[in-house]
């Protein structure tokens, strides 16, 4: 699925709604544009009931994302105004993703750089074909990556493969992300797309309820202990638990079936 400029895709089915990172000319590296409508796709999927997980893509197999599009930089990105509106955008495109109230999975074909990299890390699993490789080049670019930025990737992947990844400016192989647990299930391409489609599968029938608990209490946990709500990661548990997919679940048990769970 592609277009012939720059764009952030998006459709629904089997419960799973597809963000797709659109740009060929640029290995889908992301437009001003398209740091702004990623947001506004993460909440359709989130307003959605049908919608259990969030997956994001890059369109086509050469790439993710290759990062922000700096072909535009001249005209988005020069003035201080500017730079500020351009920030701000991507920053709002990370928090969203990462603090979706649905499970959040990148899809990763080949490219994985910068902004890229970034939007990666924001969701909560990352699935890969094992010729895929990673950078943040911005040592290379003379680019600044602020605290929070890099508190948020030690969270993740720990110090020792942030230094590496940010000192180092250098193309991490799918061996190098494995090492540095920036990966969770890796595939040759040839068996990547039926692998990683079984997965999300397994994954987009689960008890929506469940998943939606899970993910609060990863935000929460996330999050400086001072500013944690645990009460209402607590509070979706209870829910679960009064719930009709709860009763379901049982009874599937029971009768040795695979459950049918409605989100409520």
């Amino acid at each position: 699925m592609t277009t012939s400029g720059p764009a952030i895709l998006y459709e629904v089915s089997g419960g799973q709604a597809r963000i797709t990172l659109s740009n060929a000319a640029r290995h889908n590296a992301m437009t001003l544009g398209m740091w702004q409508d990623l947001p506004k796709a993460v909440a359709r999927a989130v307003a959605d009931d049908a919608v259990r997980i969030i997956v994001v893509a890059g369109a086509g197999e050469k790439a993710f994302c290759a990062g922000a599009d700096i072909s535009e930089f001249g005209e988005t990105r020069s003035t201080e105004e500017q730079i500020g509106i351009y920030n701000e955008a991507v920053e709002q495109a990370n928090v969203v993703l990462a603090g979706a109230s649905k499970p959040t999975i990148a899809l990763i074909r080949g490219i994985c750089f910068g902004g890229g990299f970034g939007l990666a890390m924001s969701c909560d699993l990352r699935l890969a074909t094992d010729d895929s490789r990673f950078r943040i080049p911005a040592a290379r670019l003379g680019l600044g990556y602020d605290y929070s930025g890099i508190e948020s990737l030690v969270r993740k992947i720990g110090m020792a493969g942030v230094a590496e990844l940010l000192l180092s400016a250098r193309i991490f192989d799918s061996a190098d992300a494995q090492r540095y647990q920036i990966l969770h299930r890796l595939w040759p391409r040839a068996d990547f797309e039926a692998g990683a489609e079984g997965y999300l599968g397994d994954m987009a029938s689960n008890a929506p309820l469940t998943l939606q608990a899970v993910k609060r209490a990863l935000i929460e946990i996330s999050r400086p202990e001072a500013e944690r709500e645990p009460a209402a990661a607590d509070a979706l548990v209870a829910k679960c638990f009064a719930s009709l997919d709860y009763k379901e679940g049982q009874r599937a048990f029971l009768e040795k079936r695979p459950p049918v769970f409605r989100g409520i």
